[in-house]
């Protein structure tokens, strides 16, 4: 990656676009779908779609990995949101069902819910299980991404 250009993953449609340092993020829209590249909500995704974004994304990537019927899973779905809407666009926050997505809950070994992994250039940089609220989720994703990102 260069100063000069990011690649962004559309949240919508995937794509990947090449946005300019110079230009506002939040403006940014994708070149395929022409919607917003940052929305400030979490986009969920299925597994090709995480594995595109934590590859593709040159931003750092935080994903929760929860499901419908847990409780401190849904209850912290609005602090999730909070965090996404407070530091994107300097990062990408992803939401994984982990009842439709069982091969990624193996491959990183999650075997409880809620977990928030962060991720940049497609390495784990930290991981963290139990419920957090809004400002320690901000807290966690910003003492780790000084240690693996370029944010």
């Amino acid at each position: 990656m260069t100063d000069l250009i990011r690649h962004i993953v559309c949240p919508t449609c995937s794509a990947i676009n090449r946005v300019p340092a110079t230009r506002p993020a939040l403006d940014a829209k994708c070149g395929t779908c022409h919607n917003k590249l940052f929305t400030g909500h979490p986009v969920q995704v299925d597994g090709k779609a995480f594995d595109r974004h934590v590859t593709r994304n040159q931003i750092p990537v935080v994903v929760d990995f929860w499901a419908p019927w847990c409780g401190p899973c849904v209850a912290m779905g609005p602090a999730y949101e909070q965090a996404a809407a407070e530091l994107e666009p300097h990062f990408r926050f992803l939401k994984v069902n982990a009842d439709d997505e069982h091969q990624l809950m193996a491959r990183y070994g999650i075997r409880s819910i809620p977990t928030i992994m962060l991720f940049s250039q497609g390495q784990v940089v930290a991981q963290s299980a139990g419920a957090m609220n809004a400002r320690a989720i901000v807290a966690w994703v910003k003492s780790h991404a000084t240690a693996g990102s370029t944010a």
